[in-house]
């Protein structure tokens, strides 16, 4: 049995392009005893890889050069001689920009039987999903009265934490970067949407929308979205900082937010997270979301290209905006 998988062929410098990644063919063993053998179905491409692709010590370790890339894949157990995962059974993994592989059961979870799609375990059941609910409530200690600031909000991150700050009771403003985007979360409920890309003053723009100020930001992007939440949130508000996209592609420092004295004058509380770092309330977030979902009250899009050949593009494409909701490869 023979895999297809994506190397890193070389580091990025700025914005990643096809160069950086190579389609390679690699031969599998056989199985032993408790090995089991997987055919991804799905595999998800997400922001933060972009950061591993860096070689630097960081909460994960970084990707080596000539070595498979790893993220969250969905797979099914087409041979198997561990009883925990027999034939037929789909799983979760962080072995996803492969066709297959072989495993002795450990880092697979089962999926559990459900209507839902299984690619939602890698979008709005998965990590994005629980990204938002955890950056809402166990950072940002949301409440029904508070106005919310969303940044990429029409992403999949960012689509989720705008639905439930919304279900919450919430004001809701996002940012996005085309009026498409912005169509998109209007028909959600948002209560009002900025095209950063049409705005020459971000600050302003969000100060008309939201008159009443930021009680909570949801960050996802950094630099001038950072700037405009700082000068518009009210006294002891909260930032969750999820993401900083607009500085995963820079080939040098960037500068901070020259407003930096806000967090001290008004009394902020700005915190950076890892969602891994609260996977052991998924339990409850799922639970939640499968219901919300299930009554109707959540939608989700996704971003599909198909074929593992075109994993590489999906990923280049997160830089370039080409995503509403979740960017995914269907295998």
């Amino acid at each position: 049995m023979n895999s297809q998988q994506v190397h890193l062929a070389s580091r990025p410098q700025g914005t990643p392009s096809k160069d950086n990644f190579e389609l390679v063919t690699v031969a599998l063993p056989e199985l032993k005893e408790g090995e089991l053998l997987v055919q991804n179905t799905w595999i998800s491409v997400d922001p933060y890889m972009r950061g591993r692709m860096i070689d630097r010590k960081s909460y994960i370790p970084p990707f080596q050069i000539g070595e498979v890339l790893e993220g969250g894949a969905i797979g099914e157990v087409t041979q198997s001689n561990n009883p925990d995962f027999p034939a037929g059974s789909k799983v979760s993994s962080m072995l996803g920009w492969r066709s297959h592989f072989v495993s002795d059961g450990t880092g697979l979870t089962l999926l559990p039987t459900t209507p839902l799609p299984e690619q939602t375990f890698l979008g709005i059941m998965g990590m994005p999903g629980m990204t938002a609910w955890t950056g809402l409530f166990r950072i940002a200690d949301l409440q029904p009265s508070d106005t919310v600031f969303v940044s990429a909000a029409s992403g999949a991150v960012g689509s989720i934490a705008c639905q439930i700050a919304k279900m919450h009771g919430c004001t809701v403003i996002g940012s996005v970067g085309s009026q498409e985007k912005a169509d998109y979360l209007l028909s959600l409920g948002v209560d009002a949407v900025i095209n950063y890309k049409e705005t020459e003053d971000l600050t302003q723009a969000l100060a008309e929308v939201a008159p009443q100020g930021i009680d909570v930001y949801f960050e996802n992007v950094g630099g001038e979205h950072l700037e405009a939440a700082l000068n518009n949130m009210n006294d002891y508000g909260r930032i969750a900082v999820c993401g900083l996209i607009s500085q995963y592609n820079a080939t040098e420092p960037q500068p901070g937010p020259s407003n930096m004295a806000m967090l001290i004058i008004k009394k902020l509380k700005m915190q950076g997270f890892i969602v891994f770092d609260h996977w052991a309330h998924y339990g409850e977030y799922a639970q939640q979301m499968g219901q919300w979902i299930a009554e109707g009250k959540v939608k989700y899009e996704e971003t599909v290209y198909q074929g593992i050949d075109q994993a590489a593009d999906a990923f280049i494409g997160l830089f370039e905006g080409k995503n509403k909701g979740k960017m995914l490869v269907k295998l």
